[in-house]
């Protein structure tokens, strides 16, 4: 069957959704794709549809949504919230749970991860997990985000500090514009306090993928460690390292075709 594309009635106006059903009769998995933050949405939609074309292939239902404020949904940046992300997650899954009965997997990209962690706490059954290069800790993420305000300040020549000015702009309730995404102190305070932890002790799986263009390249002692928290809460975990560009920020569109077929050898081994 053919992709899906739809409006998916929300709280706060709509989502803008994709499905992609199983090839297969009896799909043998369910997978709701979350995106990453800000710009890196845009820069890795098309590895996204072709991860996900090749899910549906394999036999899983994936549905992709559009978060709040973000692509083709409703709202703005500045509208978005943390909870109302984790709301669209449930949303989400409501809507996939009435077509696919199939093993729940949450798959995310960057900060996609993130958010699939926080939100598998509040769903009514255990998930599965695809983190392609997670974010770890949304502070650390967050500073780095405000990093392009002051490269932004330094080109144009100003000399005020821009993480300071963002800071006192957050702390007075005013929302703040980086790289043309105006972001609310809400949004902010609740991405801050968010860690990729294990959503809970359960016996489901976990694919872990890192990507590098380094010849040589070893992976990330942080992932090594916290793969070992998700162990040690019940999670059978493969983290992985495959060759691939950042295609999340890089200048032109690019693709990571290991990583895609990394992700299905390893869904596939599923059962």
């Amino acid at each position: 069957m053919a992709l899906q594309p739809f409006f998916l009635k929300a709280e706060k106006g709509q989502r803008f959704c994709i499905y992609h059903p199983a090839e297969a009769s009896g799909a043998r998995g369910a997978v709701i794709y979350l995106h990453p933050f800000a710009e890196e949405l845009n820069k890795s939609r098309r590895m996204a549809a072709c991860q996900a074309r090749e899910m549906a292939k394999l036999g899983f239902d994936v549905l992709q949504i559009d978060l709040l404020g973000c692509g083709d949904s409703s709202g703005d940046y500045a509208d978005a919230t943390w909870n109302a992300w984790q709301d669209d997650v449930l949303l989400a899954y409501r809507w996939l749970r009435a077509r696919s009965e199939a093993p729940l997997t949450l798959w995310g990209l960057r900060s996609g991860c993130l958010l699939a962690a926080n939100a598998a706490v509040n769903l009514p059954e255990k998930a599965n997990f695809v983190f392609w290069q997670p974010v770890v800790s949304g502070k650390q993420y967050w500073q780095q985000f405000m990093r392009l305000k002051l490269v932004s300040e330094i080109t144009s020549g100003q000399s005020k500090s821009a993480s300071e000015e963002i800071r006192k702009q957050l702390i007075a309730g005013t929302p703040v514009e980086i790289a043309g995404y105006t972001v609310a102190p809400a949004l902010v305070n609740d991405f801050e306090q968010s860690q990729l932890n294990p959503a809970r002790y359960c016996n489901g799986r976990v694919a872990w993928l890192e990507l590098s263009m380094r010849e040589g390249a070893t992976l990330s002692p942080v992932f090594v460690r916290l793969a070992e928290q998700w162990q040690q809460s019940g999670y059978e975990v493969d983290l992985r390292l495959v060759r691939g560009p950042a295609f999340w920020q890089t200048s032109e569109i690019e693709e990571a075709p290991e990583l895609i077929s990394s992700t299905i050898a390893l869904m596939e081994s599923w059962g």
